[in-house]
């Protein structure tokens, strides 16, 4: 690192889980993030301000005014823009150092496992579960790690699924049969700062994930209740008969 490097990423060299040789390990990263909404938003500025070498972000929508409310990479100037635009903008002047790649279209068949085979890490961060059961199919054929997340009116969750075979739950073991709550924030709503806390918790997993570090949420869901303030984690299990993760777990 040269000495502008030394300088920004100061605080991270001063912890003893990261250090110079983690912030190294940060810059030589790529990750990929599916979704420049409420989710993909403080997930994406924080691990460009963390030094995460390469960003791709995916998103084929445009910035609405609804959008604004808790959207922050994007801001009123980018009215009618492309989401992917907006966010590589916000991105590069957060962190020139940071290489955005963006992609306007959605992601899907071959194209998206080759995305996903050339990231280290996957950031689930969309509004939808048909893209949420195609990431995770793909993330565990791939062996990638895949940071789940998801928000609703005032409650949200946060998990990491590593997918290197060693017996942790898939995505698909936590729903079984299309079980999600088959609901959207613009029909139920969503706090503003929620999306930001579960955001940020999803760009903590993925740096400490990228890291090596053993004190992830692998195997463990954490639920967050921003009504009541309260932080809990229930236990995930593999489900043996799990059509996605099965064959890759035995």
């Amino acid at each position: 690192m040269d000495d502008q490097q030394l300088l920004r990423y100061s605080r991270h060299l001063m912890l003893p889980r990261i250090d110079a040789e983690g912030q190294m390990r940060l810059l030589e990263s790529r990750v990929l993030l599916i979704g420049m909404g409420g989710l993909g938003a403080p997930a994406a500025m924080y691990l460009a301000a963390s030094g995460v070498g390469h960003l791709v972000i995916s998103d084929f929508d445009r910035v609405e005014l609804s959008n604004l409310q808790r959207q922050i990479i994007h801001d009123s100037g980018d009215l009618g823009r492309p989401k992917v635009e907006s966010a590589r903008d916000t991105l590069r002047r957060l962190n020139p150092e940071t290489r955005v790649t963006s992609i306007g279209h959605r992601l899907e068949g071959p194209e998206l496992g080759e995305q996903i085979r050339a990231a280290d890490l996957v950031i689930d961060a969309s509004d939808n579960f048909a893209t949420r059961h195609s990431l995770n199919e793909a993330c565990v054929r791939a062996a990638t790690p895949l940071v789940s997340g998801a928000a609703i009116r005032m409650e949200g969750q946060v998990t990491l699924f590593p997918n290197d075979g060693a017996g942790a739950p898939c995505y698909r073991c936590l729903y079984r049969d299309g079980g999600e709550l088959q609901e959207s924030c613009s029909e139920s709503g969503v706090l503003a700062p929620l999306v930001g806390v579960i955001g940020s918790l999803q760009a903590a997993e993925a740096i400490k994930a990228l890291l090596g570090m053993e004190t992830t949420l692998a195997g463990r869901l954490l639920l967050v209740d921003l009504l009541n303030s309260e932080f809990r984690t229930v236990r995930l299990q593999r489900d043996p008969e799990c059509p996605v993760c099965k064959e890759s777990a035995s």
